[in-house]
């Protein structure tokens, strides 16, 4: 006999699991817990099979009864209502691992655990959240160099020049990252090298006087930021190297006793 809606909203838990069943392989089945699932009872290739299709309220028993007789079609048509659902569920679960947000948080993950500096990783995600609100939710693979060209556009129409380019670059860095882990074939903003506009470089004047080298000093002692960009400003000043070779620096090639710093091996300083 069918199932009805009174029947089901009369039906209590018991100490065990029992079905109600209304026909065509379809049946409720209520659980101790009071929870109520409507489960699809079908065999092929001579094993029985049952197909998850859903809880009731949630799902009302008109509704079940129309994935009842979908699954039975997919039967009638040689397919397995099981191995459909599985392959529907792997598509769905690609399709949120593969849109430009998880690969990009997959990418700046791997940065992470690889040593990138945080301040470094912070400069990243501030840089991708110009980026994520038109590319975020898109399949990495089906986003075009147009796509990326209309966000770096909307970036450098605020006036940020520099930071379109350095937006182009990170961007770039999750496509190569979808190519390595096969999300991607192409890196879109490899066409867009020249596309943006190249920001004019505002040369400052050399401090000659010894007047204003000392309010430059002065200035660097009264710095209130973090020590370690203090020192290396304070170091800048006096031993004029390059900003790379301070900031790649190790303990290792200072002598702190003889106040000497070597940023090469001993055997290639000639005396």
């Amino acid at each position: 006999m069918p199932l009805t809606d009174t029947a089901i909203r009369a039906a209590k838990p018991s100490q065990k699991p029992y079905k109600l069943t209304d026909g065509g392989g379809l049946f409720l089945l209520v659980n101790p817990t009071g929870s109520r699932l409507w489960r699809f009872k079908y065999r092929i290739e001579g094993r029985e099979k049952l197909l998850a299709i859903g809880a009731y309220p949630e799902l009302s028993l008109a509704k079940a009864r129309e994935r009842r007789d979908d699954a039975r079609r997919t039967l009638a048509g040689g397919g397995d209502p099981s191995a459909l659902k599985h392959e529907a569920r792997k598509r769905a679960e690609a399709a949120i691992r593969d849109t430009f947000r998880a690969v990009a948080e997959e990418h700046l993950a791997k940065l992470e655990r690889e040593g990138l500096a945080e301040i470094t990783l912070a400069k990243r995600r501030w840089l991708l959240d110009f980026a994520l609100p038109k590319l975020g939710d898109r399949n990495v693979a089906q986003i075009t160099a147009a796509d990326v060209l209309a966000v770096l556009r909307a970036v450098e129409a605020s006036g940020r020049h520099e930071t379109a380019r350095r937006l182009r670059s990170v961007v770039g860095a999750v496509f190569r990252y979808a190519i390595a882990t096969a999300r991607a074939d192409n890196d879109p903003t490899f066409a867009l090298r020249d596309a943006l506009i190249v920001p004019k470089v505002a040369h400052r004047a050399a401090i000659t006087s010894p007047v204003q080298l000392g309010k430059l000093l002065r200035a660097l002692d009264d710095y209130g930021g973090q020590p370690a960009t203090k020192a290396a400003l304070q170091l800048m000043a006096i031993l004029f190297q390059r900003p790379g070779e301070l900031r790649a620096a190790e303990w290792a090639e200072f002598d702190l006793e003889k106040a000497i710093w070597l940023t090469l091996p001993p055997s290639f300083i000639q005396f």
